[in-house]
């Protein structure tokens, strides 16, 4: 009996440690994103101080929209995968950074930051609107969500690539129009993402890859807002816009 006991607060602990070590990663990126000009000393400073506010955090569960600067997971709706990328290029097309989809719900790799368009500006913790115009800023790699006329590798639809320069900045390629009901982005309601450039709609095409990305679903540009093209937003962290000004941010589960 003591050791089912002890076998069972083992598995607490480490549970806990994978839930704190996520946090702590993802709040890094947070920082880093926004504050790319600090020592990595205080990266860590800052962290270990917002991480002691991650109860409150927690609490302050009452945003209910996705804002300017928010940390988000995107998951299909029709084949339950996240959004996601990582610094392996396409073998064919234009040879960028791929962008897929994976059922795994604990990777870092599927984080995105959301910003304005190139050369314009959004307020941390403004709502963002639907019919705004948005970048999707993948943190791990520093590039951003794009789509052209080319080809992808599996279906022969429009590639989704990822792209931009070591500052995060890419082109017109990297803007994405909020197709959704209502006023503004609600995080609990679904919602398409349209290319600017190319009129296509941010999809899925079921179609999986081999190796090196096993398993990952393609990601497409669809030309009609059908089946595999609604996104909803999961984990993340969520700044709240009644409170921009004091830092303060709504966390889920990563």
């Amino acid at each position: 009996w003591h050791l089912a006991r002890i076998c069972s607060v083992c598995k607490v602990c480490v549970l806990c440690a994978k839930v704190v070590l996520g946090k702590a990663f993802l709040l890094y990126l947070f920082l880093r994103m926004y504050s790319s000009h600090r020592t990595t000393v205080s990266f860590l400073v800052a962290l270990f101080s917002i991480a002691g506010t991650i109860n409150f955090i927690e609490a302050a569960r009452n945003n209910r929209h996705v804002t300017c600067g928010t940390v988000l997971k995107l998951v299909n709706t029709d084949y339950k995968v996240r959004l996601h990328s990582h610094d392996v290029k396409y073998g064919t097309g234009s040879g960028q950074q791929s962008v897929t989809a994976t059922e795994l719900q604990e990777d870092v790799n599927s984080h995105w930051a959301v910003k304005a368009a190139t050369g314009k500006h959004c307020e941390r913790g403004e709502p963002v609107k639907c019919g705004d115009t948005i970048r999707l800023h993948h943190l791990a790699t520093n590039k951003n969500l794009h789509s052209h006329h080319f080809q992808s590798p599996l279906s022969g639809n429009q590639e989704i690539s990822a792209y931009g320069d070591e500052h995060g900045e890419g082109d017109t390629g990297d803007h994405w129009l909020v197709v959704c009901s209502g006023d503004s982005w609600v995080r609990t309601n679904p919602v398409r993402l349209q290319h600017i450039d190319t009129d296509m709609y941010l999809g899925v095409s079921g179609r999986t890859f081999g190796r090196p990305i096993n398993g990952q679903m393609e990601v497409i540009g669809l030309p009609n807002p059908y089946s595999g093209t609604e996104w909803i937003a999961a984990e993340g962290l969520f700044i709240h816009p009644t409170e921009k000004d004091s830092g303060a941010h709504v966390h889920t589960e990563l």
